[in-house]
């Protein structure tokens, strides 16, 4: 799994901060979570994935954390944080150092496979031979912005796409928080038809638009800089039938009302970024705009909800 965001004054080539931690899985995605939940997305990025050993003798976890940051942590306080879901005795082995910036979302995905969810695969450059015949193939390498199809919120959001598509073809699709633009490729391959996409990240904006054209998709995905759906380009897009919104559970309560607003009777709405504790309190903001669940995914953690409007 891995999130990654832009860290917000850093220019490319000056010195990020890295935290490393080996471990287990279950403390991996312990530690990763409790990261992602307690900083902000443009200070601080993480990733969490399986470790090949590096010697017959080598001691360290299967797993390894490792925690970017524009500026320099407070270590006792992120080993404190550590401590709450791990344990004292594993926080104290977490190293911290400096790395090139240029480098550190490179070196978060380095040796990730490809990712599969129905019929899409999510890969890098490196492992185009991985695809097969009859895949929807989306390839998406090292960026600043969030969304490699590797964490279980992307995943999530694909399979549901997956599943719409086997019952009906959404004729007005709407992406919201696009980050590396995965969903708007994925619906704009599947369908051959536009997509808008946005987000409030403007290195997201770019790095999207640029996937888009990488996979084929630039004619039918222009992402646009908003916050939320505050754009006028994609107001005139509504009504809306497919909306994704893989945020976080605080910015999709405040978007219920305008997704609402923008979206035709019998649309889907597929919302993710959620831990299992925000399901209800999501779930209630959207039932009070008059939608109702259809469908849960639980993957490593994380839910992804299909709402429908009726």
């Amino acid at each position: 799994m891995l999130r990654a965001a832009m860290l917000e004054g850093l220019p490319p080539n000056n010195a990020a901060y890295v935290m490393r931690l080996s471990c287990d899985e279950a403390a991996a995605r312990a530690v990763s979570d409790i990261i992602m939940e307690t900083f902000d997305a443009a200070e601080a990025a993480v990733a969490a994935f399986e470790e090949a050993p590096t010697t017959e003798d080598w001691k360290g976890g299967p797993w390894l954390v490792e925690a970017y940051f524009g500026a320099a942590p407070d270590e006792a306080n992120l080993r404190a944080l550590i401590a709450t879901v791990a344990g004292e005795e594993l926080a104290a082995q977490a190293s911290f150092g400096r790395i090139d910036a240029k480098d550190w979302v490179a070196s978060s995905l380095e040796g990730l496979k490809p990712v599969r969810a129905g019929r899409f695969i999510v890969h890098g450059s490196h492992s185009r031979d991985e695809v097969r015949v009859n895949d929807i193939a989306i390839e998406i390498d090292a960026a600043l912005a969030f969304g490699t199809g590797h964490h279980g919120t992307t995943r999530g959001c694909l399979l549901m796409l997956d599943r719409i598509a086997r019952r009906r073809r959404p004729r007005a699709i709407l992406d919201i928080g696009t980050g590396t633009g995965v969903l708007a490729i994925a619906a704009a391959k599947l369908f051959k038809h536009w997509v808008h996409a946005c987000d409030i990240d403007p290195v997201s904006v770019a790095t999207a638009a640029e996937n888009a054209r990488r996979n084929g998709a630039g004619a039918f995905v222009d992402p646009v800089l908003a916050d939320g759906a505050a754009h006028d380009s994609l107001r005139r897009g509504a009504p809306y039938d497919l909306v994704f919104a893989n945020i976080l559970a605080r910015p999709l309560c405040a978007l219920a009302p305008q997704i609402a607003q923008l979206t035709d009777m019998g649309a889907d709405i597929v919302l993710s970024g959620l831990l299992a504790r925000d399901v209800p309190g999501v779930l209630a903001a959207y039932r009070r705009q008059g939608m109702v669940l259809a469908k849960r995914l639980d993957i490593e953690g994380w839910a992804t909800l299909l709402m429908q409007k009726r």
